[in-house]
């Protein structure tokens, strides 16, 4: 039987398990340990020297955030519809309310022009503007964050980054990241590099990150005994997962230019088929080709579904793009500006295996396997 090809597997390169061994020599298992500082610090380095907090998950960041930018029982958070439902969950954990923004076709992010129509129109039907503002890099390409940090801006509402699938990915070679009053990262076992599972915070604000690590351990107070002044959480990362996120950043550009070249050499395998429409960078924006996504042509009379299942057959992992949370049953009932965008790419789209271990015969196999779907 022939080696399944997964979507986006972890790649170890093999430095990691060294940072780990240090970890156990040292006995620095338990969750606080030196690593964690190492690791945010190699973090930070990437992105314009921001405060990095090294937390359980890109989940627990975006909670955190919401908290520290104020949000509170009652609010209103405005966030990218075409996302992953760990986006907008934590808006839920503070019992405010989630009102979703629809994409634009350029990037797939959020829509500068639908954001602005939201805050005019829930601040004319709330009474008050909305508390913030979650945008997401969708698959690594950057959003348009130079109109949406001026929307911003106007109305002096913060902005929340969900950069968890676009570590190393730049706009006009600004890292994203590195804008609004904080952003997010993931580690998960999918993700660019991953410390198996694990998160982070960035702030340009040292007190906030500061907070959030206080937050990140369960709140307790500098004294002898356990004191708590505040209701805290378990979100920090272990020593031991920052271990391996040490080795993981040392091979942070590599594996964005391996995924860019399997982004590559799809497009070229592809470029006779004018059925498979590849998402391009706009000018001045870079991304890291976290998946490689592409849109099928009415033409080809094939549905996401049809494809996924049919690579499945042929032991190979592929999966429709995100369905937009406005379409989620749990969030049904929650206020959405809709275009329409996200809805056509959920019905139309696919991801292909990117995965930055992915050999150049995987590739070819993955796309012979496409060819021959599409030729029958």
């Amino acid at each position: 039987m022939k080696e399944k090809i997964w979507l986006s597997p972890p790649h170890m390169s093999g430095q990691e398990i060294q940072f780990v061994q240090e970890a156990f020599q040292l006995n620095w298992i338990a969750p606080v340990g030196p690593h964690i500082s190492r690791f945010e610090q190699s973090i930070s380095e990437r992105l314009n020297g921001h405060s990095v907090a090294a937390l359980a998950s890109g989940t627990a960041a975006i909670h955190l955030a919401l908290m520290l930018a104020g949000v509170k029982d009652g609010d209103e958070v405005l966030c990218s519809s075409f996302t992953f439902s760990g986006t907008c969950n934590p808006i839920v954990y503070l019992k405010a309310k989630p009102v979703f923004i629809d994409s634009e076709l350029d990037t797939w992010n959020m829509s500068p022009s639908l954001l602005e129509e939201a805050i005019e129109d829930r601040q004319r039907k709330v009474g008050k503007k909305p508390a913030a503002i979650i945008v997401v890099h969708l698959y690594g390409m950057p959003a348009k964050m130079d109109e949406i940090m001026a929307i911003a801006k106007a109305h002096q509402i913060p902005v929340i980054e969900d950069a968890a699938e676009a570590l190393g990915s730049t706009l006009h070679g600004k890292p994203l990241g590195t804008y609004g009053l904080a952003s997010i990262l993931s580690f998960n076992g999918n993700k660019i590099i991953t410390t198996s599972g694990g998160g982070a915070l960035v702030s340009s604000d040292n007190h906030l990150i500061d907070k959030a690590r206080y937050l990140a351990t369960q709140a307790r107070e500098p004294a002898l005994h356990y004191e708590h002044t505040e209701i805290g959480y378990n979100y920090r990362l272990s020593n031991v997962c920052a271990a391996i996120g040490l080795g993981q950043m040392e091979v942070l550009s590599d594996r964005v230019a391996a995924r860019r070249k399997i982004f590559e050499s799809y497009q070229l395998a592809f470029q006779e088929y004018p059925e498979i429409v590849f998402l391009q960078e706009p000018s001045g924006y870079f991304s890291n080709r976290w998946l490689t996504t592409v849109i099928l042509q009415p033409e080809l009379m094939l549905t996401p579904a049809q494809v996924v299942e049919y690579l499945h057959d042929q032991v190979i992992e592929a999966r429709p793009l995100w369905k937009p949370m406005h379409q989620q049953p749990v969030f049904a009932n929650y206020p959405v500006y809709a275009s329409g965008v996200s809805s056509k790419l959920f019905n139309t789209g696919i991801c292909l295996p990117s995965g930055s271990n992915m050999a150049a015969e995987k590739v070819e196999r993955v796309v012979d396997r496409l060819k021959s779907l599409i030729n029958r």
